[in-house]
């Protein structure tokens, strides 16, 4: 990592803590937030469609699942920070860099940037969330169990409204095509099993800071890398255009 992208990062890990803690921080003024951030992009952005989808659930917390508590909300929370990041100019983690990147791309598919969104909050943004929850709170990470599984029914949720409703045109929901191979790849569960794990880790070194943001920077790097696989570029009719050459190359040749 270099001096610069240090400061970056240092840069952003203040933002997420500013303002007062609070043990039972409500939810309200985050819903706020993010509805100022909806009303500045077009509907067609990349990051606006994982937006929706995720501020549509938060706002029907309380029907389908349990409203976010404190957890829930430092996880928004983190992804408003890095939004704002993106907005001010500087570097967001790696996990959402991809997302940013990739928002204006003609061939990347409304459901590719919501799963993309998804994975950035649960494979590298819920584990620090838990430690900066657990520091406020004063208790150690087994006392958030039931906290972290309320997150997880939220972000089943948000899962199942992005297969719903974030839906792929028709071509694309055949098995043989290679962007439904990739998306059915990442799984919920697992994703979350992994960050439960990275914030016991997180927490155990926090004694040790070096170690704890080098761990960190790994888990971001690693999951910004999967983003940007999830984000591929995908044009059908391309795909089969090739591979119906190729194909006919291939009859030639055994002739």
């Amino acid at each position: 990592m270099t001096q610069t992208e240090l400061t970056q990062t240092e840069r952003f890990a203040a933002r997420a803590r500013a303002g007062p803690p609070s043990a039972e921080p409500a939810l309200e003024p985050t819903l706020r937030r993010m509805r100022t951030v909806r009303s500045a992009w077009p509907a067609g952005d990349g990051v606006a469609v994982f937006h929706r989808v995720f501020l549509a659930v938060l706002e029907s917390a309380g029907t389908a699942v349990t409203p976010p508590g404190p957890l829930g909300i430092r996880l928004t929370e983190r992804y408003l920070s890095a939004v704002e990041t993106a907005a001010g100019g500087g570097r967001a983690p790696a996990c959402w860099r991809p997302l940013f990147h990739c928002r204006r791309h003609p061939d990347v598919r409304p459901r590719q940037f919501a799963l993309a969104g998804i994975h950035a909050l649960t494979a590298h943004d819920l584990a620090p969330a838990v430690v900066d929850t657990c520091r406020t709170a004063g208790c150690e990470p087994p006392a958030l169990e039931g906290e972290f599984d309320r997150v997880g029914d939220l972000l089943t949720l948000l899962e199942e409204h992005i297969r719903e409703e974030v839906a792929p045109g028709p071509e694309l929901l055949r098995v043989t095509d290679p962007l439904t191979h990739l998306l059915g790849s990442w799984n919920l569960e697992r994703a979350r099993e992994a960050a439960w794990s990275s914030a016991r880790v997180l927490w155990a070194l926090r004694d040790v800071p070096p170690l704890a943001e080098e761990f960190r920077a790994r888990m971001d790097e690693a999951a910004g890398l999967a983003a940007r696989c999830m984000l591929t570029p995908w044009r059908p009719e391309t795909y089969r255009t090739e591979l119906q050459r190729l194909s006919a190359q291939q009859r030639t040749g055994l002739r």
